[in-house]
């Protein structure tokens, strides 16, 4: 889950997002931010850092499990300011803003390692709680 950079992290809460590329097997969103920073995020880890109210519990953030397979299935610009992601789970409610996916950015590692302590302390895991198996 480590961000790829080429300057401190810090610098991108000033820019705007320049290009966003989803990768749909890795399941990975390069974001690239017009001071030409860029980083990657799982969907995973968009999926449960959603900015969402329905996720972020109206001040205190709801536990958000087993979204391990999720992926992106559309990306939706809002204005010149955000994208609304729209996830094959069907959570499609939250606005990740320029200013959101810097902070997510910049705060990338910490925010993963803690909500893998938060996982673990609820007793949950990363898994889906349905295993699909296809039959030949």
């Amino acid at each position: 889950m480590t961000a790829q950079t080429s300057a401190p992290a810090s610098t991108a809460k000033s820019s705007q997002v320049s290009v966003l590329h989803y990768h749909r097997l890795s399941k990975m969103l390069d974001v690239k931010f017009s001071d030409e920073q860029l980083f990657s995020f799982s969907a995973e880890f968009l999926r449960v850092f959603s900015p969402s109210a329905e996720v972020r519990g109206h001040g205190k953030p709801q536990l958000v499990s087993h979204k391990k397979a999720v992926a992106i299935s559309q990306i939706v610009p809002v204005g010149q300011y955000a994208v609304k992601l729209v996830f094959d789970d069907g959570h499609q409610t939250g606005l990740y803003s320029w200013a959101y996916l810097a902070k997510l950015a910049a705060e990338q590692d910490e925010l993963w390692a803690d909500y893998l302590q938060r996982l673990k302390q609820a007793n949950s895991n990363r898994d889906s709680q349905l295993s699909i198996k296809q039959i030949s």
